[in-house]
């Protein structure tokens, strides 16, 4: 391990023990490396790196502060990781399969905690679904955001945070435009009836199997895409 690793580990530590809760300023440069028994320029380098991971943030002229620390804003930089890997088809093969692993067990998750009025917003999506099933572009859309509103009623915002990265609207953009076909609308949208319906029981091992089954189909239909050799590209405006 560098040094610059262990003065990174040791503001870390801080960090995590409470010693800095989430919005408090850190000391001035030099107390700073002299608490931690480092040299000024060991502490300057392992708080630009502290910033780049988004934990701390750096305010010209006011000082260093520790972020929130909300899932959503550590966990920022995986999404920009995801859109690089989808350009390459294992990648994205790979990626697939870990939203089958998080997924199913997710929604389950959200059919012992979903309000009902969280249920009348994953409604929502579904019945935007079956209004624009003619329109790849919308009816992404709506799908993302359908399977965002059944995480987010598990309550869990690192679990959301985490399938928003691996599963979100551009990775969901990518499959629809090589699996569109006449009768992949229909597919998808019986699919996600399944889903809300096993919700709205609030049957968890109901849920789990119908989003499996919804997130196998998708990733098996991807594969045999890919298989094809055939460009993920959107259809024309004639295709459905």
């Amino acid at each position: 391990m560098s040094l610059t690793d262990k003065a990174i580990d040791q503001i870390r530590e801080l960090v995590r023990t409470g010693a800095l809760p989430p919005g408090s300023k850190l000391p001035p440069e030099p107390d700073l490396a002299a608490q931690l028994g480092l040299s000024r320029n060991l502490a300057r380098e392992a708080v630009k790196a502290l910033a780049v991971a988004r934990v701390l943030e750096v305010r010209r002229g006011d000082g260093t502060y520790v972020t929130s620390l909300h899932p959503s804003l550590l966990l920022e930089g995986l999404g920009g990781a995801v859109e690089l890997l989808q350009s390459d088809s294992a990648a994205l093969q790979d990626l697939m399969e870990v939203r089958r692993l998080l997924e199913p067990v997710a929604t389950a998750l959200a059919a012992a905690r979903i309000s009902d009025d969280q249920l009348a917003e994953v409604k929502s999506h579904l019945d935007a679904m079956r209004e624009t099933h003619d329109n790849v572009e919308l009816l992404n859309s709506h799908d993302a955001a359908f399977h965002r509103a059944v995480v987010a009623a598990t309550g869990n915002e690192t679990l959301l945070t985490l399938l928003e990265s691996v599963s979100g609207r551009t990775l969901r953009a990518r499959i629809w435009r090589g699996l569109v076909d006449d009768q992949a609308a229909g597919r998808t949208l019986a699919e996600h009836e399944a889903i809300y319906a096993a919700l709205a029981t609030r049957d968890c091992a109901l849920s789990q199997a119908a989003a499996l089954l919804h997130v196998s189909n998708t990733e098996q239909a991807l594969k045999e895409h890919l298989r094809s050799n055939q460009p993920l590209s959107f259809p024309s405006p004639t295709q459905k």
